[in-house]
């Protein structure tokens, strides 16, 4: 996959900040997500795993699973103008799901780098790890 970051090309990254880029898709830290959460930034979080897998650990995102997401998109409409930040366990079902959504015109699509591994790791150690 091709790695840039946003200020190399010479875009930012949701509006605002620097990240890596994979596939066009920002890559969001962990840590970034907390500070904009805790901010009460206007972020939208995605969780893409299966719901099984949300039964083990969540951070309270809504869950569509990616095989989903290309028929069940039009549920995200309302959403389409705010910037969309995408979880599944390890970053790469959401890598996945935020390219399905950036090619179906939501223009602010993130993934969150690590999912919720990182999160556990980096964030809540007290969250149960799979």
């Amino acid at each position: 996959m091709a790695i840039a970051t946003a200020r190399a090309l010479g875009v930012s990254l949701l509006d605002r900040r620097d990240a890596p880029l994979v596939d066009g898709i920002p890559q969001i830290s962990v840590q970034e997500l907390k500070r904009r959460l805790d901010a009460k930034e206007d972020v939208f979080v995605l969780d893409v795993r299966e719901p099984h897998e949300v039964q083990i650990v969540n951070i309270g995102a809504p869950l569509i699973p990616l095989g989903d997401l290309p028929k069940r998109v039009g549920e995200l409409a309302a959403q389409k103008d705010r910037e969309i930040v995408v979880h599944c366990k390890s970053g790469g079902r959401s890598q996945m799901a935020a390219l399905i959504l950036k090619n179906a015109g939501f223009p602010r699509v993130g993934n969150l780098a690590g999912g919720i591994l990182a999160w556990a790791e980096q964030i809540d150690p007290t969250l149960p790890k799979y």
